[in-house]
This record gives structure tokens, sequence and C-alpha cells, in this order.
């Protein structure tokens, strides 16, 4: 269980340093206490804040029509935020966290540059696919085609 100062805590989570304090001093944050009484924010809090926070975000901005994307004729659009970035050579993964949910997309490092995206940044997903799969949870090494059930003859 990794500790870090309430400073840091606030940039991971794109929030200003006063606002966490506030959240801390109002029990909204648990925190662990050093010995010289200064607040410390475990990983595992953060994580819950940022799961617990993005659903709202994403109802805040729904996807909208007329953005300057609208003429793109993709209909999938998730919004969410940067989770993480990395870049190798000529190619970059971005991970985005959508709801409670990731995505996790490898774009060009230049395409990475160009929308000078970084952690905590807003940021679009737009799905364009020839095929989707679908698939019932409990099911998956279900095989065998379901049948109708038989009429019972009167």
């Amino acid at each position: 269980m990794g500790l870090v100062t309430v400073r840091t805590a606030a940039e991971r989570l794109g929030v200003a340093y006063s606002t966490l304090k506030r959240w801390v001093h109002n029990g909204q944050v648990r925190t662990t206490r050093t010995e010289g009484g200064h607040h410390r924010v475990a990983e595992s809090e953060i994580d819950r804040l940022m799961a617990r926070e993005q659903p709202e975000k994403a109802r805040v901005r729904p996807a909208a029509p007329d953005e300057a994307i609208g003429g793109l004729s993709a209909r999938n659009r998730l919004h969410g935020f940067v989770d993480e970035v990395r870049v190798d050579g000529l190619l970059a993964q971005v991970r985005l966290r959508v709801g409670d949910q990731s995505l996790t997309a490898v774009i060009t490092a230049d395409a990475v540059r160009a929308l000078k995206l970084r952690r905590g940044d807003d940021a679009l997903a737009i799905i364009k696919s020839t095929e989707v799969m679908i698939a019932r949870s409990g099911e998956w090494d279900s095989r065998e085609p379901r049948r109708k059930p038989r009429r019972a003859r009167a």
C-alpha cells in the first residue's frame, strides 16, 4: 500500500489541492497521518475516488452531434478521461477510463503529441468497427446452441 502526499493525490485526481484538503477535512477522503501530523493518501483511496467520480463526469458531458467531430460517421462515442499514456517509438498506448471500465487504444506517437494527451485529460473514444461480438456473462464456455422448449400436447 503506497502512500502519497495530498498535493500528489490532488494532481493525480485532477482536482485542486485546496479541494482535496477540504474533502480530507470533511471526511470524504480517508488518509493516514504521519508522526508529524501530515496527511497521506493511499493508492487504493485514489483508485476509489477515480472510479467514484468518473461516472458523474460522463453524465455531465454527453456526446453531442454538433461537436467539431460531428461530421464523422461513427456513432459509438464514449466520453472518459485519460488514465495512462505510454509512448514507445512510433506508437503509443492510451488507456481511457469510461465509468468503471477501461478502454485501451494503440495510436501513433505523433497523434499523442498533436492531441497533447496527458493523464487526467478528458477524452473521447470513437469506435468504428465492422465486427462486434457479444457474449452473455456466465456462459463463456457454452458451445451448444440453445434449443427452443417443446410445447406440451393437449
